[in-house]
């Protein structure tokens, strides 16, 4: 990451750079109602201010306005432009372009644009209805301002199909893309959504098989309304098992055997490429490794395995393994907090940290749970959900906390937690069997649910009031709902950090970076970005 030139609007007028831990740099002072300007000559680090000469925010307005560019093309997620957060009390602010990928099957959410406050707020866990007749919402992903579900209907004349959130706990049916009882797998690629269909075998939920004998492992493209675009069938795949894009470029996996890892051509075309190599356990003898939930991170693919729980990464063209996790046997998702990859475990319950290769520390149990699912960092928080009760549970730093149990179907032996997306500041959670979603919110968040593109971008974040708003290139792009903005102190012993924070480092430039412990107007907003980039 490269930082060209910072500018924040500190507390005290007579800050001097040796107070930031700087070299002697020009100092200039700016025609506005704030404070003195620091200008830094281009850096290739993150930098981390002291939280005693960051500015106190307490209660107050205050904005940040920041050039910012990221390769959509690139090998890493994007990361925190600007964070100051204090996990242990839940407290402070954050401005990240968010990428959640490994959510189990799908890449639930694409170079978002977020802006968030916390001072240990949690909301109750909304129930936000049953898409169609989903006895889960196999795939979640929030894309051009929509939150999409795909699910798994098992009947005999039934087939999964894709459901856009309406509120108040309506869903309104965008139609099947094929003809097996599943839609595994969503993503946004190319700024349109990619959805991929399987004929899920619901006795590995120890539920009745469906009825439904249409196999799956087709992808297919949304046109709007009720249509979709046939993209082509996976060579030998039954059922898709999990999207990812990387350098670029969408790559797909196969849920069961044979083990598959495809590469996306365009049209209907798809690439099989090779897929890891290890010994098989139970017969001792080598063999293909599946890769199901895709990820990416550190500049590599990751992916985890239901053959003999390891995570292995690939390079764009060869396989490493990383090692096995624990004595587990598959491992279901991943999640990046704090610039560290987390990935979740069957059958001992566990959510493992990747600190290099076959190492592997064990963050503990989730309570008395068996799997780790759908993961993802939502304001600060990293999240993660649970079979056989389908219950969620935060991580605490040393420990994971049980936030609620999600579904309460009577009689069966299995309740999923399945997989997760951030969605107009909320986080969505699919559950398997009842086939509902819930919704949990951590503080106050506003996010812009557009793919942002390769080029510079002016970024603003204010908080105004009783709301958060964000704005790209001069322009309101979203707002938060109200909320009480007395119950939220911003003040915290955690450092201001530029490029990095709670969701990993910032993989591109930032430049003239600004914080102001006021509400900026939009006609000042508009005037930075058509400022002259520093």
């Amino acid at each position: 990451m490269v930082i060209e030139s910072i500018t924040p609007f500190l507390r005290h007028a007579a800050l001097s750079l040796a107070l930031l831990g700087l070299p002697q740099l020009a100092f200039s002072q700016e025609n506005t109602k704030s404070a003195p300007v620091f200008h830094l000559p281009a850096v290739d680090q993150p930098l981390t201010i002291s939280a005693s000469k960051a500015p106190f925010l307490a209660t107050a307005d205050f904005s940040l306005a920041l050039w910012m560019q990221n390769e959509e093309t690139a090998s890493r997620l994007p990361g925190d432009l600007l964070c100051q957060y204090d996990p242990a009390l839940r407290r402070g602010f954050q401005l990240t372009l968010k990428s959640n990928t490994g959510t189990t099957t799908s890449q639930a959410n694409w170079r978002h644009l977020q802006f968030s406050i916390d001072d240990n707020h949690s909301s109750a866990w909304s129930d936000c209805g049953r898409p169609g007749n989903a006895i889960l919402a196999f795939a979640l992903a929030s894309h051009e301002g929509k939150l999409f579900a795909g699910t798994c209907e098992p009947g005999k004349n039934e087939s999964g199909r894709v459901y856009s959130y309406a509120e108040n706990g309506n869903w309104t049916d965008c139609g099947a893309p094929g003809q097996a009882n599943s839609v595994t797998a969503l993503t946004a690629y190319h700024g349109k959504l990619y959805a991929a269909t399987g004929k899920y075998r619901l006795a590995g939920s120890s539920l009745k098989e469906s009825d439904n004998v249409h196999l799956g492992g087709r992808v297919f493209v949304y046109e709007g309304g009720h249509r979709w675009t046939d993209c082509g069938q996976l060579p030998n795949t039954e059922a898709v098992g999990g999207f990812v894009v990387f350098q670029g470029r969408l790559y797909a996996s196969s849920l069961y055997k044979p083990a598959g890892f495809f590469r996306y051509e365009g049209g209907t075309k798809w690439t099989a490429l090779q897929v890891p190599q290890g010994i098989d356990p139970a017969t001792g003898m080598p063999g293909p490794k599946r890769v199901e939930a895709l990820t990416m991170f550190d500049g590599f693919l990751y992916a985890s395995s239901y053959d003999g729980g390891h995570v292995y990464r690939y390079d764009g063209k060869n396989w490493t393994d990383c090692g096995q996790l624990g004595n587990n046997t598959q491992t279901y998702s991943f999640a990046q907090y704090e610039g560290k990859l987390y990935a979740g475990t069957w059958p001992s319950g566990r959510v493992y940290r990747f600190d290099g290769l076959s190492k592997w520390t064990d963050t503990g149990r989730l309570g008395n749970e068996l799997e780790v699912m759908g993961m993802l960092v939502h304001n600060g928080r990293l999240l993660a959900g649970t079979l056989p009760l389908a219950e969620v549970y935060s991580f605490e730093g040393t420990s994971w906390k049980r936030l609620t149990r999600l579904d309460h179907t009577p009689d069966v032996t299995y309740r999923r937690a399945w997989t997760m997306a951030e969605h107009a500041g909320q986080v969505f959670c699919s559950t398997l069997p009842s086939g509902k979603v819930f919704a949990f919110s951590a503080g106050t968040q506003v996010g812009w649910g557009k793919s942002l593109d390769s080029a510079w971008h002016h970024i603003a974040a204010v908080k105004s009031g009783q709301k958060l708003e964000l704005f790209v290139d001069g322009k309101p792009v979203a707002q938060s709902r109200a909320f009480d903005s007395k119950s939220y102190s911003l003040n915290s012993q955690a450092p201001l950090q530029i490029g990095t924070g709670m969701n990993g480092p910032f993989n591109g430039r930032l430049s003239d970076i600004r914080l102001f412990q006021r509400a900026l107007a939009l006609e000042e907003i508009t005037a930075l970005a058509k400022s002259p980039r520093k």
